[in-house]
């Protein structure tokens, strides 16, 4: 089949899904191996870039959709949505960022990281779509735990959890804090700026003025 062909085939099944499709999805349809589906859609992802077009297709775990572009956002949302932008807290980023790192984590021990009730951070990422229920944990009392869905991916660009950026090694002391120290390279931190040397003529400046006054 035509490269070109495939690519429009490829573009009408997520236009028209208006959803993640899988990859497998597209293996079915078009009857190709998973690698050429991966090679036409990386091909499709470049051409939508350099054409500086208004959409473009994501990764999303094992899935493709076609999006727009999120720099296009504020001249989107007031035609498509009149209700206020909604914006995230700093304490719901930080729960947001806890889930993220810790897939199918409780509410309890959200709250033991932040040190705070996360109830309204919780229910609010819910609202928004950005975490879904993962199933209660086998603890006492069967709490629920929590993870971050495709929309969470979406819209801070990743392709999947493991593109989350990498977290700073730390340790605790006996008080349970974090030792700054630890998150800094020793080679940074016993570093000294190197004293800028004089050059003969300044040297011989201050002889000269050292002889004056003596």
């Amino acid at each position: 089949m035509d490269i070109n062909k495939i690519k429009s085939i490829i573009e009408g099944i997520v236009f028209a899904a208006g959803r993640p499709v899988l990859k497998n999805e597209l293996v079915l349809s078009l009857e190709l191996p998973e690698e050429d589906i991966e090679n036409v859609v990386a091909s499709m992802q470049e051409e939508y870039k350099n054409q500086d077009r208004g959409i473009e297709l994501v990764k999303i775990d094992n899935s493709y959709q076609l999006c727009t572009k999120k720099e296009l956002y504020e001249y989107i949302y007031p035609v498509l949505d009149k209700r206020n932008k909604p914006n995230l807290s700093n304490a719901a980023l930080e729960t947001l960022s806890i889930i993220a790192y810790n897939p199918k984590i409780t509410r309890a021990e959200i709250e033991s990281i932040r040190g705070v009730s996360a109830d309204a951070c919780v229910y609010k990422l819910l609202e928004y779509g950005l975490i879904e229920e993962a199933g209660k944990i086998d603890l006492p009392g069967k709490p629920m735990s929590y993870k971050t869905t495709s929309d969470f991916l979406r819209m801070f660009g990743y392709s999947s959890l493991e593109d989350l950026p990498e977290l700073p090694r730390y340790k605790l002391d006996e008080n349970q804090q974090i030792v700054i120290e630890d998150l800094v390279e020793k080679e940074d931190i016993n570093k000294e700026e190197p004293i800028p040397e004089r050059d003969e003529g300044e040297e011989n400046k201050i002889e000269e003025i050292n002889k004056k006054e003596n």
